[in-house]
């Protein structure tokens, strides 16, 4: 492998950081070299948290810079829109379709404008319905593993279900790994803009 870079955006409390860690461990078993970081700000507040993942053979910094992101894994419409510019040139983008609402009780934000601006912007998106798989699950705090699992069907990681699986196995409480397969299998829908 040459090498892979991969961003992962959401709000404080969606599971951005496991999500990272858990492609991190997923390229280490595959014997690859892996690095991650993140910016995490406000999040206690709800606010921005920005997860960095590079995987290849030399690694100097696990930061990535601007233009350089092959995958960009949106957990929530405005904060894909923000990252954004560390997508590189035919890079691909996995999206969920549901916005997080803003703490203003006046906001009119519905994330359709920004899926539609996405829309104009990258050539390779898929619009995740992760609300829908966290619905089946019973619980909200697998939009993260949802959301690996949808960018697995889409073709844009380097990774199947079942290495995600090993790497579930190896970093989560055994009691929450039933439900994380049971999210990361998701609907199963194709929905590549």
């Amino acid at each position: 492998m040459s090498g892979f870079n991969c961003i992962i955006v959401g709000v404080g409390g969606q599971g951005t950081v496991l999500a990272s860690k858990l492609l991190a461990q997923a390229a280490i078993n595959k014997g690859w070299h892996a690095a991650t970081a993140e910016t995490i700000g406000m999040a206690q507040r709800g606010g921005t948290v920005v997860g960095h993942l590079k995987c290849g053979e030399h690694i100097f910094s696990p930061l990535l810079a601007l233009g350089t992101a092959d995958l960009l894994i949106g957990f929530e419409p405005a904060e894909t829109v923000r990252a954004l510019p560390y997508l590189k040139n035919g890079g691909a983008i996995v999206v969920n379709k549901t916005p997080v609402m803003p703490f203003d009780p006046d906001s009119k934000y519905s994330g359709s404008a920004e899926l539609g601006f996405l829309r104009q912007q990258v050539a390779k998106l898929y619009i995740a319905d992760g609300d829908l798989i966290c619905q089946n699950c019973g619980t909200g705090k697998v939009l993260n593993i949802a959301l690996l699992g949808e960018a697995v069907r889409a073709g844009f990681l380097p990774f199947s279900i079942m290495d995600l699986e090993v790497a579930m196995e190896q970093m989560l409480p055994e009691k929450l790994i039933a439900i994380n397969i049971k999210a990361i299998n998701g609907t199963k829908n194709k929905n590549i803009v």
